[in-house]
């Protein structure tokens, strides 16, 4: 659009005040959480009226813990159908889909528990008119969400300041991520010399970067995101402050696409080291290290005591498959670039790569086998790893291990790669929840993406968020 065809536009649209992303998404969660527990006063009414009883507060008190359980419950299968994300989120429809997902899962949950329990010891028609009654309610809150705070009539009108490659990539993360909740209103030339195949940009330009506040007020933009090429010029600068000044938020644009995407922009990042290394350095008093083993040790003694019981079958269905050992161990390469040997139940056939030697692993690879599919598939075949998470080598969470064919392959064609080795590489991660199957370079970089957001943002919430997501893949068959 030309420069005054964007004033038209946007000279009649008043300032308001708008929630950031976070505050959005607390707000659908304050929602949820409203709907839940007024499903749940529902089912107890129901459940009232047909057993005959007297519904009032004793009562009401009585069956007070299936608020706290159920509200617990909603929480975790909706982060593990990434309930939350932007993109779903922003989209009445999959964002539907993905409730009866999560209503579903609910149900077989409790009835796997019903079954499992003592006669009388859990009502039975309970879970169904809760069932019921929270899908409505959710999903009518959803339909609703538009109507609120001026959520979507006036979404946030960013400015974009560079016509590079930056720009061009937040510009597509925004069209991809938050559609709903951002508006690019125009783009601004930051007016450094650029070389002519660095300019990426050309349409939607309604201006120079000496004019930003100017263009700005004009075009009320709620937020100014910053995808320059190179060094800031004074002129530019001047203009940036006096946005700040004007009150408007002036943004980073890695900042700004890791927030959208959960990724680290390498290709903009070059030189700009502190962009990929943790936001803080490790502390003595920081107590996630500490938690985190004996969680990583928890787990996988539990695990492995469950993998004990299903090992005969698993054992069998192998070689019956295909003949050859149950177990294979490869190297990897760990923390600091130590290699070790990870232990994986045999998915391949005997010797697949003795004739081609290392190569990628394709989705319909010739050489997995037909139980071995379905192992990698429902991920058993990795939980003998966790022999590896209790020896230290690896952790629940972290970045995939790769073998050090790729990984010196990848560190002189991907920068920043060996960040990636600065934690224990883990049995499952943020690219593996949030990305496909990867058997590329462009795919190592696109996960590299996801993994460098992991290392600055690690905590034991963001863990958290991983096993569950890691469990609803599962649940769906989604493994690689």
């Amino acid at each position: 659009m030309s420069r005054k065809k964007a004033e038209r536009n946007g000279a009649s649209l008043p300032r308001a005040v708008q929630l950031p992303l976070a505050e959005r998404r607390l707000l659908l969660a304050f929602g949820d959480l409203i709907a839940v527990n007024a499903a749940v006063l529902i089912a107890l009414r129901i459940w009232s009226i047909v057993g005959r009883r007297v519904f009032g507060w004793p009562f009401i008190l009585s069956q007070a813990h299936w608020f706290v359980i159920l509200s617990v419950l909603w929480f975790m299968l909706a982060r593990a159908n990434d309930f939350y994300d932007l993109a779903i989120s922003s989209n009445w429809l999959h964002s539907q889909i993905r409730l009866a997902q999560i209503t579903l899962q609910l149900l077989i949950v409790y009835l796997t528990i019903f079954f499992l329990s003592p006669r009388d010891a859990l009502p039975r028609l309970f879970i169904l008119y809760y069932a019921v009654a929270s899908y409505l309610l959710i999903a009518l809150w959803r339909l609703s969400r538009p109507l609120l705070i001026n959520w979507a009539p006036l979404r946030q009108r960013v400015l974009i300041v560079g016509v590079g490659w930056a720009a061009q990539a937040i510009i597509e993360a925004i069209e991809q991520h938050a559609p709903d909740d951002y508006e690019v209103v125009g783009i601004v030339d930051e007016a450094a010399p650029l070389r002519s195949d660095e300019v990426i940009v050309e349409t939607d330009v309604v201006g120079y970067g000496a004019d930003l506040a100017r263009i700005a007020r004009e075009l009320h933009a709620s937020e100014v995101i910053l995808a320059t090429s190179g060094n800031i010029d004074g002129a530019l600068f001047q203009a940036i402050m006096d946005c700040y000044e004007l009150g408007i938020p002036i943004k980073p644009m890695p900042l700004v696409y890791e927030r959208l995407t959960g990724m680290v922009p390498v290709e903009y990042v070059r030189g700009h080291w502190n962009l990929v290394l943790p936001l803080e350095g490790s502390s003595p008093f920081d107590p996630y290290p500490i938690l985190k083993r004996l969680m990583d040790i928890t787990l996988s003694l539990i695990g492995l005591a469950i993998f004990a019981l299903l090992l005969p079958l698993i054992a069998l269905a192998i070689t019956v498959d295909s003949p050859g050992p149950v177990f294979y161990t490869q190297e990897r390469v760990g923390r600091a670039g130590r290699v070790f040997k990870l232990v994986k139940l045999r998915t391949m056939v005997p010797d697949a790569e003795s004739k081609e030697g290392p190569r990628w692993a394709t989705e319909r690879d010739p050489r997995v086998t037909r139980v071995g599919r379905f192992l990698r598939k429902s991920r058993l075949d990795e939980i003998p790893q966790l022999f590896n998470v209790l020896k230290g080598e690896m952790s629940l969470i972290g970045p995939r291990p790769e073998r050090p064919y790729f990984v010196e392959r990848l560190q002189q064609t991907i920068p920043f790669y060996r960040t990636r080795l600065s934690v224990r590489p883990g049995l499952t991660g943020w690219a593996q929840v949030n990305y496909g199957y990867g058997n590329s370079e462009e795919d190592a970089l696109n996960k590299l993406k996801y993994d460098l957001y992991y290392i600055r943002h690690r905590s034991l919430l963001l863990d958290g968020l991983i096993l569950l997501r890691t469990i609803g893949r599962v649940v769906r068959l989604q493994g690689t």
